[in-house]
C-alpha cells in the first residue's frame, strides 16, 4: 500500500516490569515493598481495624535494601502496593580496580565490570582483606528496580 519505511525505536530491556502489584494486606514481615520509589525489606507490619467509614490500614516500616535507610508508609489494606522483583546472584571476584570498581566472573564465563565496591565499611574491609590475601571470594549481588549492589561475601578457599 505505502512505499514508506516505518522506523520503530527499540528499547534495551525486554519490557519486563521492575515491580508487580500485591494487595497491602498480604505483604508480611521480611517481604519486599516499594516505598518512595525505593526497594525496601519490610521489618514491621501493623494493621489497624476498620473505622466507622473506611478501610483497615497497614502501617509498613521497612529498610531500603541498598542504602539501609528506614522508610515508613501507611496504605489501606485492600489497595495494591508495588513489590519489587528482587534477585540475588553470586559471582566470583576476579579483580578490584583502583577506582573502586570490581571485576566479577559470571556463571557463563563472561566478566561483569560495572559494579562498585559496597559502601558498607565492614563488608568493604572483608572484601579488600580477603582479596589481598589471595583468597577465592564469591560475592552476592542483590538487584532490584535497575539497581545492583554487593551485599554479602563467601570465602570458597585459597586459590
Amino acid at each position: 500500500m505505502s512505499d514508506e519505511e516505518h522506523q520503530f525505536e527499540s528499547k534495551a530491556d525486554a519490557g519486563a516490569s521492575k515491580t508487580y502489584p500485591q494487595q497491602a494486606g498480604t505483604i508480611r514481615k521480611s517481604g519486599y515493598i516499594v516505598i518512595k520509589n525505593r526497594a525496601c525489606k519490610v521489618v514491621e507490619v501493623s494493621t489497624s481495624k476498620t473505622g466507622k467509614h473506611g478501610h483497615a490500614k497497614c502501617h509498613f516500616v521497612a529498610i531500603d535494601i541498598f542504602n539501609g535507610k528506614k522508610l515508613e508508609d501507611i496504605v489501606p489494606s485492600s489497595h495494591n502496593c508495588d513489590v519489587p522483583h528482587v534477585t540475588r546472584t553470586d559471582y566470583q571476584l576476579i579483580d578490584i580496580s583502583e577506582d573502586g570498581f570490581v571485576s566479577l566472573l559470571t556463571e557463563n564465563g563472561n566478566t561483569k565490570d560495572d559494579l562498585k565496591l559496597p559502601t558498607d565499611e565492614a563488608l568493604l574491609a572483608q572484601i579488600k582483606d580477603g582479596f589481598g590475601e589471595g583468597k577465592d571470594l564469591v560475592v552476592s549481588v542483590m538487584s532490584a528496580m535497575g539497581e545492583e549492589q554487593i551485599n554479602a561475601l563467601k570465602d570458597i578457599g585459597p586459590k
